[in-house]
């Protein structure tokens, strides 16, 4: 009989197999299994709203784990495996086919699931977007459809807006805030992000909710607002948030809350249980909270695997995401707060920006929109906690660069 360390690993996104890849480096002697509800390779989601749906890829040409996939990493993966118990008196995971799999460290990963409004169920012409069989199925509507309406404002809704306008479609967005973006950046930037899709054709509705939807007898939609105006759509796109699928835990008795409570080493209630991604909540400088990126995902995950394998380290990572919408990069970095001491703006160009949000003299979160060269310095700037002048952050003659060897 082995005496190999037995990981296993519930789930098959970023938070999954960064665990799975560092739990090998970690212990080469281990056996790590990571187990999927989903019948082919981990693959990457962000591409999902954007180049799949314009037809520019395909969900398997990005495989996470590279061309090799896990296998090559050492890493056995069990398909279309559903979890559907942890007996954790027996250190095993009872699969939906009756499997009993043991396991000395145990990962979840099971990321999050669709926000579905009631008044939208998914079906035919109605669509939510998470998993690779949700983006083909899009796609294929998509195909065949004039008109669109997203309803939610948010990146993924605006991602697809956008890739739906790319392709022909002609796009409407609905959104029950008094502005996009509301949750990841300030009046200015979201406005900024609102005329491009104007540009596009893209027709956003502010403070605008459903009240009543009403197939059409020639098919297609008829969407009743608050606003008095009716909508009316070919294909509907929910895109209203996501929750954690953190059930599997709680029915095991694992402290749950919103999410999955970890500790700062991604360990859970148990301590042969490990969790990592956007199914947990752990600790952030204003207490425990969640995020929902793909960096978060893989970075969490490698923290959780390295742990699961006898490691001993921290879960530190500044939280960073990104979003690509028609000729937009924008990226997000750091700890935003509710009331920074002050907003420092640095234009770029025509089409590039940083938002730079202060605590008292150093940065605590940076937004840019096509600014990738000036990301690297900022998160060093955040990390180092700097001090910098305002008018110096300000001005693009002054480079991010200079303010680090300056402190140095």
């Amino acid at each position: 009989m082995s005496d190999a360390r037995k990981i296993v690993i519930v789930g098959c996104g970023p938070a999954a197999v960064g665990a799975a890849m560092a739990a090998r480096n970690q212990d080469k002697t281990s056996e790590v299994l990571m187990l999927s509800d989903e019948d082919c390779e981990p693959y990457e989601k962000p591409p999902l709203s954007k180049a799949v749906l314009t037809g520019k890829a395909m969900p398997q040409d990005a495989q996470i784990a590279g061309p090799a996939g896990v296998a090559g990493k050492g890493i056995a993966l069990k398909l279309n495996a559903r979890v559907k118990q942890i007996d954790r008196g027996a250190k095993a995971v009872v699969t939906e086919a009756g499997e009993h799999i043991p396991y000395d460290a145990l990962i979840l990963a099971t990321g999050s699931i669709n926000r579905v409004l009631p008044m939208f169920p998914p079906g035919k012409g109605i669509h939510y977007l998470r998993t690779k069989a949700e983006a083909l199925a899009l796609k294929a509507e998509l195909a065949h459809s004039k008109s669109l309406l997203v309803v939610g404002g948010g990146v993924v809704g605006l991602e697809i807006a956008s890739s739906a306008a790319e392709i022909g479609v002609k796009t409407t967005v609905m959104e029950i805030a008094p502005r996009i973006l509301a949750r990841v950046c300030d009046e200015e930037t979201s406005a900024f992000i609102h005329e491009r899709h104007r540009r596009a054709g893209v027709d956003i509705r502010l403070a605008t909710g459903s009240t009543v939807l009403r197939p059409l007898p020639g098919g297609g939609f008829e969407v009743d607002t608050n606003t008095g105006m009716a909508v009316m759509a070919d294909l509907i796109v929910v895109g209203v948030g996501i929750v954690p699928e953190d059930q599997l835990a709680k029915a095991a008795g694992l402290a749950v809350q919103d999410g999955i409570l970890v500790d700062d080493h991604c360990r859970t209630s148990d301590p042969s249980i490990f969790a990592a991604g956007d199914c947990t909540r752990f600790p952030g400088p204003q207490g425990h909270i969640r995020l929902e990126n793909w960096r978060h995902g893989q970075q969490q995950g490698s923290v959780a695997g390295r742990n699961a394998a006898g490691g001993d380290m921290a879960y530190t990572m500044l939280p960073s995401y990104w979003s690509e919408q028609y000729d937009m990069y924008i990226q997000g970095m750091g700890w935003p707060i509710a009331n920074p001491s002050q907003r420092v703006r640095r234009k770029l160009g025509d089409n590039a920006t940083l938002l730079f949000e202060l605590d008292g003299a150093a940065i605590a979160y940076v937004l840019g929109i096509n600014a990738q060269r000036e990301m690297g310095p900022a998160r060093r700037l955040i990390e180092q906690r700097v001090p910098v002048d305002p008018a110096e952050l300000a001005d693009p003659a002054k480079p991010l660069n200079a303010m680090l060897k300056a402190k140095a």
